[in-house]
């Protein structure tokens, strides 16, 4: 029969339906690909419709057809989780002989009787993520269509087991990753984390780059800065108290004027840095904690350091001019060259510091010899 094509593949069923007084529901083309979409139909097709049975050449002889009736044909469709697909048995079978597909289609009855009412055999998978499998064991090619996630991809070629596609979508998704972005985080950027924090919340900062940051002035109290970078920043002013600063790298920083009450600085790396004028002076008796810390050369004049714990400290060429080093804990301290003129080092232990080269002039307290300094 000859009949208009028009509309929607629906209405091509409707009306070759009325013209064969049959129930069609499904289309064929020539070489007995399953139409499902009515754009497919080109101009000069001749088409086959049926009720559901597979399809069969007519044009072959009676030997064929007796052979193919209720088998299958090369050509196959699959329903994937309501979209199907029009491929042969040679497809998915010959590239990845060893893959679950393989398995499933290398024999004629090997799926059983698992088929739409369409014919088409139900596999219960994403079919977005289906596609470039597909066309994958059509070409040998990974093509993937914008949007379309490839951690998606790679989780159903390890469930139908292509192993060769593995290999190329784990490349794929390497490759895609941004580079690990190693840039200092800025005082806008920490600002508006600060912000976005709850008051009460606990803040951890471990190992970020602040390198060269402005945080000055800020309130940075309790805020873990345990192994971060915080290289030539600017912390005048800031208040860190309670803050870790643990194996933190401070060196070349400025907190000039920072409160420091409590601080930890433990094995930090402050060499170079300026800390003028600082208060580690804990009127509640929690003293700071920087007790093997690397402070060669700071500048840390008229700081009130009360108690403070610069045990095994290095502070070789360090400026104290001036500070307030009552009850300091200054045992095995190396404080060559360092100028300690006008402190206050009453109650210090300085017991096996080493002090070559010190300056003590004009100190407020006279070093006693029953202190062991060496």
């Amino acid at each position: 029969q000859v009949v208009a094509v028009y509309g929607t593949l629906s209405d091509l069923l409707s009306v070759a339906s009325n013209k064969l007084g049959i129930k069609a529901t499904s289309v064929y083309n020539g070489k007995g690909g399953l139409i499902d979409d009515i754009a497919l139909i080109r101009d000069d097709d001749v088409l086959f419709v049926c009720e559901g049975e597979p399809f069969i050449d007519p044009q072959s002889d009676g030997r064929a057809q007796e052979e193919l009736t209720g088998s299958h044909t090369d050509w196959l469709t699959l329903n994937v989780g309501g979209r199907y697909f029009t491929t042969t048995r040679s497809t998915l079978v010959n590239k990845e002989p060893d893959s679950m597909l393989a398995h499933m289609f290398k024999d004629k009855d090997a799926w059983g009787n698992k088929q739409d009412p369409r014919g088409a055999f139900l596999i219960d998978r994403s079919p977005e993520y289906f596609e470039p499998i597909l066309n994958y064991l059509r070409h040998g090619q990974l093509i993937v269509n914008d949007g379309i996630n490839l951690l998606g991809v790679l989780e159903e070629a390890r469930f139908f087991g292509i192993d060769s596609l593995i290999e190329h979508l784990e490349t794929a998704i390497k490759n895609s990753q941004p580079a690990e972005d190693h840039s200092p985080i800025s005082r806008k950027e920490f600002v508006r984390f600060l912000l976005a924090t709850p008051t009460k919340s606990e803040l951890r900062c471990q190992g970020l780059n602040f390198s060269g940051a402005d945080l000055s002035r800020l309130d940075l109290r309790y805020i873990n800065f345990k192994m971060a970078n915080l290289s030539r920043c600017n912390l005048a002013h800031a208040n860190l108290c309670c803050a870790n600063l643990e194996r933190a790298d401070l060196s070349g920083a400025v907190l000039d004027c920072a409160n420091l009450q409590g601080v930890k600085m433990l094995c930090s790396n402050a060499e170079g840095a300026s800390l003028k004028g600082c208060n580690f002076e804990d009127p509640s008796g929690l003293k700071a904690n920087l007790e093997g810390a690397n402070l060669k050369g700071v500048d840390m004049e008229g700081s009130q350091m009360t108690g403070i714990n610069l045990r095994v400290a290095t502070l070789k060429n360090a400026k104290l001019k001036n500070c307030n080093l009552r009850g300091a804990t200054l045992a095995g301290t190396d404080l060559e060259n360092c100028d300690l003129s006008g402190c206050d080092l009453q109650e210090a232990n300085l017991r096996g510091s080493n002090v070559k080269g010190a300056i003590f002039e004009e100190m407020l307290t006279p070093l006693h010899m029953s202190q062991s300094v060496r």
